[in-house]
């Protein structure tokens, strides 16, 4: 899991995809308030990520105490 999130931390970086919407809005905005908003959107991209990450997580962590307990 810490591999997952260090490799999605590292690729920031290098993600500039946007939508149609998003590249008109960047382009007219400049270059620095252009790299804000693709650092918000990847931002608002990893949360569902993250949550899911650690809903998996703990689920993962309670099955493998509950395989343990029956064996």
């Amino acid at each position: 899991m810490l591999l997952v999130i260090l490799l999605s931390t590292a690729a920031v970086t290098a993600v500039t995809a946007q939508c149609s919407i998003c590249t008109k809005t960047a382009s007219q905005l400049g270059e620095k308030p252009a790299r804000s908003l693709n650092s918000g959107i990847i931002y608002l991209m990893l949360t569902p990520f993250a949550i899911v990450g650690f809903i998996g997580y703990n689920w993962w962590k309670n099955e493998k105490q509950n395989n343990t307990l029956s064996e």
